[in-house]
């Protein structure tokens, strides 16, 4: 077969045809063109400014390993002045995230970044593996998504960064663009399309290889020889969003440049005025952003410690209804547990009040008629260690916080309850309840 020159004309011969423009390039070229586009990005979407401190998050992917390859090169080539750094999120998942955690260190040794790693076990007091025991494979992803993207958010504000440069790609985008318009979600549609999303009080996040194919981030690793790690998460073949990239997958192969379209919709839609959108809040409870006044991740949360893994999935009069049996079953067993131990401390066998105060009903009943006695006074008795096992094993809510939970159920409707997927290297994109 007869040698293809480079299309540039910079006298070598092509080394590979670029699937996003169908140039045949050299190696060097190829490196060129990607950094460019790239650097393009960038200051067309003026995503840092000088002296910015950025955390990469950092999976040890392909993506997020070539972000923070290329984020180096073009911060030493055209001084961008960024001081940048890792960012991992450990998730608890056995011969996945742990292996993959090994070439982050080795990233990090060979790109001189500070790493800054925070786990699922440390934040929520559950690994991905404890999860999937309690909610099994199919909604697995949702815990997962909206999870560590408040952990990213928790590990940024204890960097103190500016922003936090994530490795979506373009496929990525469009893989979410297509699942949000499946979903009939208007909320996200057009918000997983921005290049920096975040709002006032939060920390950015901001997405340098919006444009950039997902071929082209593969060969320019492979080229570079770059250490990325490329195990699939194994809890990811069950996720929405595979479905959505299969399509994706198929409709590349009849028209490339279906990515850019799907992606060039996206940032085009708009929403008619009279169109209610959810505005951001924060978090009451973990005093995160959210759009509503408890977020995803503590409903989830509040789920998994009560022993009710699927509160935070499907609609949410499910949930209310979950809860409140949870809670009336819980009121009665507490309320056995509290006769039972004011009984056995209050009165002996012989019907003689213990504080000696003699005021024992005459065997109509076991409890004292003064109500002026202390033994007859549910405060003032020693505290139930059964009660308090009961409270540290369910995290029992009070009242306040009860009341607040099942009032935020009912105004969100359905949609504050709808299952989240993971996105590309499993960082999901634009959550409902953590919105970036």
């Amino acid at each position: 077969m007869p040698a293809v020159p480079c299309k540039t004309g910079c006298g070598k011969n092509a080394m590979l045809k670029r699937p996003k423009t169908g140039d045949a390039l050299c190696k060097e070229c190829f490196f060129w063109a990607f950094e460019t586009e790239i650097h393009f990005t960038i200051t067309k979407g003026e995503l840092f400014k000088p002296g910015d401190s950025v955390a990469v998050a950092a999976s040890g992917g392909k993506d997020s390993t070539v972000l923070a390859h290329v984020l180096k090169t073009l911060n030493n080539r055209y001084n961008y002045g960024l001081d940048l750094m890792l960012l991992s999120i450990d998730e608890g998942i056995t011969g996945y995230r742990d292996d993959s955690l090994e070439t982050v260190k080795r990233n990090r040794d060979d790109y001189e970044m500070n790493l800054k790693i925070l786990s699922y076990k440390d934040l929520y007091g559950w690994t991905m593996d404890e999860i999937v025991a309690q909610i099994g494979r199919k909604n697995n992803c949702t815990f997962c998504g909206v999870f560590r993207r408040q952990a990213l958010d928790r590990g940024a504000a204890m960097l103190n960064v500016k922003c936090i440069a994530t490795g979506h790609n373009a496929d990525d985008i469009a893989e979410t663009v297509l699942m949000n318009v499946l979903r009939g979600d208007i909320a996200r549609l057009k918000r997983c399309t921005a290049i920096t999303t975040g709002s006032e009080g939060t920390i950015p996040r901001v997405k340098p290889l919006k444009y950039t194919y997902e071929k082209e981030i593969v060969m320019y690793a492979h080229y570079k020889k770059l250490v990325y790690f490329s195990t699939e998460c194994v809890f990811a073949p069950n996720a929405y969003r595979g479905h959505a990239r299969a399509l994706l997958k198929d409709l590349e192969k009849i028209r490339p440049s279906c990515i850019m379209d799907i992606i060039y919709s996206g940032e085009t839609l708009s929403v008619k005025e009279e169109v209610s959108m959810p505005t951001l809040r924060v978090c009451s409870r973990c005093k995160f952003v959210s759009s509503q006044e408890v977020c995803k991740a503590c409903v989830l949360l509040e789920g998994l410690n009560k022993g009710l893994p699927k509160l935070g999935i499907g609609k949410s009069s499910k949930a209310k209804k979950m809860l409140e049996e949870y809670n009336a079953k819980q009121k009665a067993e507490i309320d056995k547990l509290n006769y039972e131990f004011k009984k056995n401390n209050c009165v002996s066998k012989g019907k003689i009040c213990k504080s000696k105060c003699n005021n024992v009903s005459n065997g109509k009943n076991d409890e004292c008629n003064d109500n002026n006695c202390k033994c007859s006074t549910e405060l003032n008795l020693p505290v139930n260690p059964k009660i308090n096992k009961l409270l540290e094993e369910y995290g029992l809510l009070d009242d306040n916080q009860e009341q607040s939970l099942n009032q935020d159920l009912t105004k969100n409707g359905n949609s504050g309850l709808e299952e989240n997927t993971c996105a590309g290297a499993c960082g999901g994109i634009d959550g409902f309840s953590i919105a970036f």
